[in-house]
């Protein structure tokens, strides 16, 4: 979990880590922070045990697509969870309200509406 002072973080310590399945999802607009906050997850989750190749990645163009693409991989049932990973950064028109709005109402109908709980992971700027 993060914290105010990054330095606190402790590692979760999930039990059978090495038996799940993640889904992680990820745009690839913004790249510059989208592929380093894969990586990141990437390396949290081999570290708290879950196998590298029970970790799958799946990329879509932009951060509105996140929202199908997570879906699809919950009513997939292949994963014990999904990340949703995207960066939308605004502009001088209203876009930046419309993409953040859908992508967060998406993914919390993957929580919604799936068993499988889908993490949101997208940076605003």
């Amino acid at each position: 979990m993060a914290t105010i002072n990054l330095s606190d973080y402790k590692p979760l310590h999930i039990t059978n880590a090495d038996e799940y399945t993640i889904g992680i999802v990820f745009s690839e607009w913004n790249d510059f922070v989208t592929y380093n906050l894969r990586d990141a997850a990437l390396e949290i989750l081999e570290k708290e045990g879950v196998k590298p190749s029970n970790i799958k990645l799946f990329s879509v163009p932009g951060a509105f697509e996140l929202s199908f693409a997570a879906m699809q991989l919950c009513k997939s049932k292949q994963y014990d969870a999904v990340i949703a990973i995207g960066c939308v950064i605004r502009g001088e028109t209203p876009h930046f309200d419309y993409v953040c709005s859908a992508v967060a109402q998406g993914i919390k109908d993957c929580n919604i509406l799936t068993d499988i709980p889908a993490i949101f992971c997208v940076s605003y700027r």
